[in-house]
């Protein structure tokens, strides 16, 4: 009966949170403005979406700053850990403690904080302020993946690649990287995954005139909602669920190949 139960409140849960995303995608193929009466299965507003240049502008920007935002935050973060490894443990349980702040902090504070540092630092806000911001929340996500798979490294190896004649960057890449591809995988993929869906510290670091898809979304939901925003907002959904299922998938097919 526990099972049963158990089960249950676990569904209802489910259903309160995805009813409203799938009502979202469905609507995104009504034919009908009206959301409350179905017209016809169509295709027409993602058709009509496609040729919308603003929100070909808006792509270009978030495919863009969430591409360059992983990039370097997943360096920072990678070299960050291992650069660590070298510290006593509990000074690199206190930095850990301090990296994972941003993750548990609200958005808001984070979104005005970075507003303040950039204007304090006469930055012109658009797409390098965003850049930053996005690169600056998310390191500790990348170091959150990337450090448990330093943690089990074995040195031993690296230092005896060096005894071996291989130079440093040499056996770096032959002995460490290979261990932890992973964690920086998934590390990456979380990048990418948040800096695509966040709105709030864009919305706080990227001035007037420049605009992502959260942004563009929240701007045109407060003139009315468009079937086409039906559209947008179930590609987003699709793809970050896409891409979170390969950040699960992937240590998961690594451990099987090994």
């Amino acid at each position: 009966m526990k099972k049963i139960l158990t089960k249950i409140y676990l569904i209802i849960i489910l259903i309160f949170m995805y009813a409203p995303i799938f009502t979202l995608i469905v609507l995104s193929f009504n034919s009908s403005k009206s959301r409350a009466r179905w017209g016809g299965f169509t295709l027409g507003w993602y058709i009509n979406l496609l040729s919308d240049e603003a929100v070909a502008s808006a792509l270009v920007n978030t495919l863009t700053i969430a591409v360059l935002a992983t990039i370097f935050s997943t360096i920072i973060g990678t070299f960050t850990c291992i650069a660590m490894i070298g510290l006593s443990p509990k000074l690199r349980s206190v930095i850990m403690g301090i990296t994972n702040i941003p993750m548990i902090n609200a958005d808001i504070v984070t979104g005005i904080s970075l507003m303040l540092l950039f204007r304090f630092l006469h930055l012109s806000s658009g797409f390098s302020t965003i850049l930053l911001a996005h690169i600056t929340f998310n390191i500790p996500f990348v170091m959150l993946s990337v450090m448990p798979r330093v943690k089990n490294l074995n040195f031993y190896v690296y230092e005896a690649a060096l005894d071996l004649g291989a130079n440093p960057a040499y056996a770096f890449i032959k002995t460490i990287l290979p261990d932890i591809v992973p964690g920086i995988v998934s590390g990456a993929l979380m990048a990418f995954t948040m800096s695509l869906d966040d709105f709030i510290i864009t919305y706080f670091t990227k001035g007037s005139g420049f605009e992502t898809l959260s942004t563009l979304i929240y701007n045109e939901v407060k003139r009315g909602i468009q079937p086409e925003i039906y559209a947008l907002s179930a590609i987003i959904f699709v793809v970050v669920l896409v891409l979170l299922l390969i950040v699960y998938r992937a240590p998961q097919a690594k451990t099987k190949e090994k």
